[in-house]
């Protein structure tokens, strides 16, 4: 493999420090370049941006300070090092706020100078394998959500269907010891396949696929529709769903897809993990940078040892706890926090065993100049 050939630009008022740091660097095998003012340097700069650039803080025009802002903005690649006769613990900070490198007082030897250039090639070389790294993972991430969409989830798609078949009795009679076994056969496949789309989400939100989506949007329409799709799981344990009375005129800039997922798994766990005649409510309410969504039930509770973990992939409280006996993927938790983070939002919970649980969805507040979102139809049972 061929030995990367670096190159540095030498921007100091002095011809002689120029000379002298281009002569140093070129015998260590740099391609070096100079210039007599920070003007002339930034022109260089544009024109051919070097690896590392040499920054005399004092030069007529525009200083050393100035040059190094301009510099990070031109290529923030660029590893700039500040050369200075005006030394001071003061202004060492001052460069390093500004993006310096590091920092090197005139007088220097040359063997300072050399030093401080091969730790910034150690520096640059880190960086470009960590890219290096970071891209690969990217094309392995991406391999893999391929293989795990086309690969995995199509044939369990296609068992599963066929399970549907067999248990339709369109593939002839079965025993109901079959039946039994083959019922709790789709069960766990169902579970698999759950487990493999929830995935799928996250690695999919993980990815920054939401963030260009989000529109005007009613949070009424929005919870409304949740609460007619989501009435039938209140009926075997008679609990009672509903929204508390609101403006219904609640705006927020979100993507309905992905907050239709938060909202169904919020107050499915509300249904689960309450008592029977139990009641969730559901309330909007404002502050003057928020909107705020409560999600509350008069259920089991949450210990408080388990709340900071709660949106932690795989963790799952006492299943026996739940009022249904539903098994979940681990993930719905996860994948609502991520959403909500993409949103710019927050998830807050509060909780005591034996009363029940408030979740909380925090928005930012819109614009006030926001258009009003379309009007979309609710759904009634």
């Amino acid at each position: 493999m061929e030995e990367t050939t670096y190159s540095v630009l030498v921007i100091d008022d002095e011809e002689s420090m120029r000379d002298a740091c281009c002569l140093i660097l070129a015998k260590e095998g740099f391609d070096t370049d100079s210039a007599a003012n920070g003007k002339a340097g930034l022109e260089k700069i544009h024109a051919s941006p070097p690896d590392f650039v040499l920054i005399d803080l004092k030069m007529p025009g525009i200083g050393g300070l100035e040059v190094l802002e301009k510099v990070k903005e031109i290529d923030p690649n660029i590893i700039p090092i500040v050369i200075t006769g005006y030394a001071t613990v003061e202004s060492a900070v001052e460069a390093m706020k500004r993006g310096a490198y590091d920092f090197l007082p005139k007088p220097f030897t040359p063997e300072e100078l050399r030093l401080i250039i091969r730790r910034g090639v150690e520096r640059k070389e880190l960086v470009q394998e960590a890219e290096t790294l970071r891209r690969e993972k990217k094309l392995i991430e991406e391999n893999f959500i391929t293989m795990v969409s086309h690969q995995l989830r199509s044939p369990i798609v296609a068992i599963a269907q066929y399970f549907e078949v067999i248990l339709g009795g369109m593939a002839g009679e079965i025993s109901p010891q079959q039946k039994d076994m083959m019922t709790k056969a789709r069960a766990r496949l169902e579970g698999l396949l759950n487990l493999i789309n929830d995935w799928l989400s996250i690695a999919r939100m993980n990815g920054g696929q939401l963030v260009d989506r989000l529109k005007p949007m009613l949070l009424e329409t929005l919870l409304a529709n949740q609460i007619d799709l989501l009435q039938p799981l209140t009926e075997a344990s008679n609990i009672k769903l509903v929204l508390a009375p609101t403006t219904g005129k609640t705006t927020v800039m979100g993507d309905e897809e992905t907050l239709e997922q938060v909202f169904s798994n919020l107050i499915t766990n509300a249904i689960k993990y309450n008592r029977p005649d139990g009641k969730v409510e559901i309330s909007i309410k404002e502050d003057a940078e928020h909107i705020i969504v409560d999600i509350t039930d008069t259920g089991v509770g949450i210990a408080q040892e388990h709340i900071p973990f709660l949106f932690d992939q795989f963790y799952q409280i006492d299943r026996s706890k739940r009022s249904r006996g539903d098994k979940g993927s681990g993930l719905g938790l996860t994948i609502a926090k991520k959403i909500i983070d993409s949103h710019g939002g927050a998830i807050e919970v509060t909780s005591k065993p034996g009363v029940g649980t408030t979740f909380s969805i925090i928005f930012p507040k819109p614009p006030s100049d926001l258009p009003n979102p379309p009007t979309t139809p609710v759904f009634r049972s």
